[in-house]
């Protein structure tokens, strides 16, 4: 089995596996017959408040969409995150569609201060009638909870990405050359209800080569992107929120003469989020959303829609 194929059913069996533990969470919760209760926050929000009840922002703090929030997972809890983004570009002489998949393993290391996750992207492809479909480039995470939230002070909780050329270059699936990433995730609970997120970083990609109109290969450079993200959330319950994300991409590449460019895209997306939680579970939480990406510039897609499970618990 190639090494393409392995991770494409890697990616396949985690989407399956994920999918199967929300059922399981979803007949549980129906077999109950009654309300679930607020969800308990974490140490840190106990921390935070001592003794009074935690706030609803608290509620659901560690499930973002586009913008990526500064929160480790706490010691023994594992989180799994099902992504699923529908693309539509309409621009004059394009019908471009697309899917893309990811599946993300997050998992404390001793501590809440460091944390170890990896990410499977998965595409499916219709340019111009053409279909195809891939795994693309894993990244392993690593992320050091830098500081902690409190009542003055912002959690942040920068993070490192080693990016594995995975992905098949030749059917645009890769890079075909490993990449590092930072981001700076910076957050904020403000008040009862609302909580807000600010991201910025860069991905570079040395030793890049893009394929001539003649058959030969242009010169190898570093491409360099950059990112910056922005959230609102306003808790409506602890279990239902209500949101507002900002993602912006400046990636640079090559046009078909070989020479480097950039291009900027921007999406606004409002959405929403909704947790369930188990009575009988420790630490067990299931958390489904969805939002509709708009592309604020000529270069983002036209028409988006984004869906969001994640289920966590104890090991």
């Amino acid at each position: 089995m190639t090494p393409f194929a392995w991770f494409e059913k890697l990616a396949w069996t985690n989407s399956v596996l994920t999918f199967g533990c929300a059922l399981l969470v979803c007949s549980s919760a129906a077999r109950a017959g009654e309300a679930a209760p607020p969800i308990a926050p974490g140490p840190q929000a106990r921390a935070l408040e001592g003794e009074k009840p935690a706030p609803p922002a608290k509620g659901i703090q560690d499930n973002s969409f586009l913008v990526e929030e500064a929160y480790n997972q706490e010691p023994g809890v594992v989180q799994h995150i099902f992504t699923a983004q529908r693309s539509i570009d309409r621009r004059p002489g394009t019908d471009d569609k697309s899917w893309d998949l990811s599946f993300t393993q997050e998992w404390p290391v001793v501590s809440q201060d460091h944390q170890l996750s990896y990410t499977v992207p998965y595409s499916m492809l219709d340019e111009g009638g053409v279909s195809s479909k891939g795994v693309g480039d894993v990244a392993i995470n690593y992320r050091w909870q830098a500081l902690y939230e409190s009542e003055r002070q912002p959690a942040f909780s920068p993070r490192f990405s080693l990016l594995l050329p995975t992905g098949d270059e030749d059917r645009g699936f890769g890079s075909g050359r490993a990449g590092y990433q930072l981001n700076l995730p910076l957050s904020k609970v403000v008040g009862e209800r609302w909580t807000f997120h600010f991201n910025a970083g860069t991905t570079i990609r040395p030793g890049m080569r893009v394929r001539l109109d003649d058959g030969s290969h242009s010169s190898r450079r570093t491409l360099v992107d950059f990112n910056l993200g922005a959230s609102a959330i306003y808790a409506v319950t602890s279990r239902f929120n209500l949101m507002l994300e900002y993602a912006g991409n400046d990636e640079q590449g090559f046009n078909a003469q070989g020479k480097t460019t950039r291009e900027y895209t921007a999406v606004i997306s409002p959405g929403t989020r909704f947790a369930f939680s188990l009575p009988k579970a420790r630490d067990a939480q299931l958390v489904v959303g969805v939002a509709a990406p708009i592309g604020l510039n000529r270069k983002a897609p036209d028409i988006g829609a984004f869906l969001y499970l994640s289920f966590e618990h104890s090991f």
